[in-house]
């Protein structure tokens, strides 16, 4: 017996392990184990604060070079379906204390105690935040991807609960989720971008792009990537009064750089951007002028590529903007 299936077998309930038909075939070493966590019985009978992206919802013994190990399946709850708390001071009091737990599953239990706060009793948790998002990194950052999940679980239901309240603690959770969406692990991959989505949703573009900037320039061609969907997301939310006044100048320039990025979801992302950029200009330039003839000088689209970037620059912005028959002008 591994020191971390014991370990594994001490958060578990008997009750779990006498549902079981395979473990009740083991005999004495079965027993054995049961005691073993009956003679813990007093941890595991504190009160129940609700698990629910949590579930144990199954054990299994697996025998692997002689050796049995306890594999636990978690069941992820979506946020709709979450219900209120059933006991909110004492959950309460005590939240801080379980996120920071070494028991992976009072952590879990905490991290979707959070979800719950932040859903039905948003400001009773607004109270201490700023420690709970701390401890959602330090769980971001746990080698089991059950706690990282449930924590990246938690971080989307904060971004949407409390908006632009997170920004200046969004700094470790964004480079987590960034690390985490690029991985090759797929089921937290997935969790992580859903959760950069509800960032890019809930929290003011114009707070936001300044975070995102750092990541587009990143050595890690993955997260550079993750970085250019949100920033793509990201700006179209800022208006057109909103982009004029952060700079089309400096968004069509950081669009250029991410054409020629290796990765094709970078790519992508600035093609994105270049366009939703060319629509706005278009548009606010068309509403200054009576006749929108006057576009084809010094304020058309192409004048204005070439007055901000580098001829290169501008041509590949040019050449993924255009019409068909303007592409095929530009190639002769």
């Amino acid at each position: 017996m591994s020191g971390k299936a014991l370990r594994d077998l001490n958060v578990l309930p008997a009750s779990g392990l006498d549902k079981n038909s395979d473990i009740s075939g083991k005999g004495n070493l079965a027993k054995s184990y049961i005691e073993n966590i009956n003679d813990n019985g007093h941890e595991l009978q504190k009160k129940n604060y609700t698990l629910f992206s949590a579930t144990l919802n199954k054990v299994d013994i697996v025998r692997s070079n002689g050796l049995e190990t306890v594999n636990t399946e978690v069941e992820y709850i979506d946020s709709e379906s979450l219900a209120d708390i059933a006991d909110v001071d004492a959950s309460f009091n005590t939240l801080l204390a379980r996120l920071d737990s070494k028991d992976w599953v009072s952590t879990c239990e905490a991290l979707n105690n959070v979800r719950q706060f932040s859903i039905y009793h948003k400001q009773k948790l607004l109270e201490i935040l700023g420690a709970v998002i701390r401890l959602i990194v330090k769980s971001l950052k746990n080698p089991r991807s059950a706690v990282c999940k449930t924590a990246i679980m938690a971080s989307a239901d904060i971004f949407k609960a409390y908006n632009d309240i997170v920004i200046d603690s969004i700094d470790p959770l964004l480079v987590q989720l960034l690390l985490k969406s690029s991985q090759d692990k797929r089921f937290v991959c997935e969790a992580a971008e859903v959760a950069l989505v509800s960032m890019t949703t809930w929290v003011s573009p114009m707070l936001l792009l300044p975070k995102l900037l750092p990541y587009l320039t990143n050595k890690n061609p993955r997260i550079r990537a993750k970085a250019s969907m949100c920033l793509s997301r990201s700006v179209p939310r800022l208006g057109m009064e909103g982009i004029k006044a952060y700079g089309i100048d400096k968004l069509i320039q950081i669009a250029a750089a991410q054409l020629s990025d290796q990765l094709p979801e970078s790519r992508e992302a600035a093609r994105a951007l270049a366009m939703q950029l060319q629509a706005i200009y278009v548009d606010s330039q068309v509403s200054q002028c009576e006749d929108s003839v006057n576009l084809v000088d010094a304020d058309s689209w192409e004048a204005f590529c070439h007055a901000n970037l580098t001829p290169l620059s501008a041509q590949a912005i040019l050449r993924v903007t255009a019409t068909p028959k303007e592409a095929l002008a530009l190639s002769s």
